[in-house]
């Protein structure tokens, strides 16, 4: 058996040194766990637990309550760990919404595990009108040989796999019947010194790194290297997807990035365009340029994302493609970027107005009520009150703030005959357009 001595008293150092980096507690769960773990637990008192439930814990698990600690002061008395921590020895027990003795039952989920079998293992709960009892013995089998350490906040949780090939392994679950995550790491004790490693370093140390567990831990150099090495491309793209959460990419790493960018296939190329957006926006323009006829969307969210300061870059690259843009995900991306500039985009909204496609003619609106002179459109505006679509009708009257110009005056009437009833918000905002008439 594994002696973990080492590896305890390196996360008993580790626990002082975090504690140490986040001092004004913006980790992630901190300001309810505050680093603090109460006593130990005892052999007898883990044995008790273990054979009142007939299940053996991971033997790494057992040595955390054994020599680190059990329970805290964060939510149901949580020792200090990811999210809002780790739940004291049981605390966890039957949360997954089934019969607690199914913790000694077979495990049914495992890593591969794809939609289709997932969907399969979930069928009968997910019928409408299944019975509380069969509900309950459903759930039970579901998530068998499982048993829950902590919360993350909105019912899902970080869990214990007890027993098959992948026993002792971290799962994140989310009881809504969304597929299930395994971490990255082989064990609980790994899984958390990673997170003490990542607040050492800083990369968690922020109020929305809440993506802790869900990606391939490691550093830049060893995730990088791994890409190399590996040939499987579920591990490749897990390998720069763990790289994208990291704080910073600093500017040395653009040069093995860019060979990695150029000698990619298309689907890894695109985490590594938004790699070397991250990296350098300066040095990633041309890649984002040569990629942006063939992958608008990606060009102007890495934008976005990483240097909308630069949105004026790209007027000309949006005012060529946006006539022929029939995403609205593409499109609203699009008017981020528009939105960001001084320059007046109004003349390239106008024909989007008159889309087919509603969501993005009321993101034209919504968009061209941006504008300090939105009031020279005022003619669209007023085509827009009369739209087919209720969400194209509120994005206008909502854009329409602030403007008194008495033509308007017909069109709410007309709109206040329309709707003689509330739909979808639309005469809250007339009203609101009237009181400033």
């Amino acid at each position: 058996m594994r002696n973990y001595d080492t590896q305890i008293a390196r996360i008993k150092e580790k626990l002082v040194q975090a504690k140490a980096a986040d001092t004004d507690c913006k980790v992630f769960g901190a300001t309810s766990h505050h680093y603090v773990i109460d006593s130990p637990l005892t052999p007898e008192e883990i044995q008790e637990f273990e054979q009142k439930h007939q299940i053996s814990l991971p033997a790494d698990y057992k040595s955390f309550l054994l020599h680190i600690g059990n329970g805290g002061e964060s939510f149901n008395r949580s020792a200090a760990g990811p999210y809002y921590g780790i739940y004291p020895l049981g605390d966890g027990v039957g949360e997954l919404g089934g019969d607690e003795d199914a913790m000694r039952d077979g495990i049914k989920i495992y890593p591969e595990m794809s939609s289709e079998e997932w969907e399969q293992l979930t069928t009968t709960v997910m019928q409408d009108d299944i019975s509380d009892e069969d509900y309950y013995r459903e759930m039970s089998v579901i998530y068998a040989g499982i048993l829950p350490i902590g919360t993350q906040g909105c019912g899902i949780v970080h869990a214990l796999a007890l027993n098959g090939p992948h026993a002792g392994r971290v799962i994140n679950i989310n009881p809504e019947l969304y597929l299930p995550q395994f971490c990255y790491e082989n064990n609980f004790l790994d899984w958390y010194e990673r997170w003490l490693d990542e607040i050492i370093s800083g990369d968690l140390v922020s109020d929305d790194a809440t993506w802790f567990g869900y990606s391939m831990g490691g550093s830049i150099d060893s995730l990088l290297a791994q890409y190399h090495a590996d040939s499987d491309p579920v591990v490749k793209k897990a390998c720069l997807r763990g790289i994208l959460v990291k704080k910073t990419i600093p500017p040395p790493y653009f040069p093995e990035l860019e060979t990695a960018f150029r000698q990619a296939e298309t689907a890894h190329r695109l985490v590594l365009l938004q790699l070397l957006t991250k990296c350098s926006y300066t040095q990633a323009r041309p890649f984002l340029l040569s990629m942006s006829d063939s992958h608008l969307l990606e060009v102007v969210q890495n934008v976005w994302w990483y240097a909308k300061d630069n949105s004026a870059d790209w007027l000309e690259t949006i005012s060529r493609q946006l006539p022929q843009v029939h995403d609205a995900e593409t499109f609203r991306f699009c008017t981020y970027l528009l939105s960001a500039t001084t320059t007046d985009y109004g003349p390239l909204l106008l024909p989007m107005t008159q889309h087919p496609e509603a969501e993005i003619r009321s993101t034209s609106f919504y968009t061209l009520g941006k504008l300090p002179n939105k009031a020279d459109y005022l003619d669209a505006f007023i085509a827009g009150l009369k739209d087919s679509s209720n969400d194209v009708i509120r994005n206008t009257l909502q854009a329409l703030a602030g403007i008194t110009d008495k033509r308007l005056l017909p069109a709410y009437h007309e709109l206040a005959a329309r709707f003689p009833e509330e739909q979808d918000y639309v005469l809250s905002n007339l009203r609101q357009r009237l009181k400033e008439m």
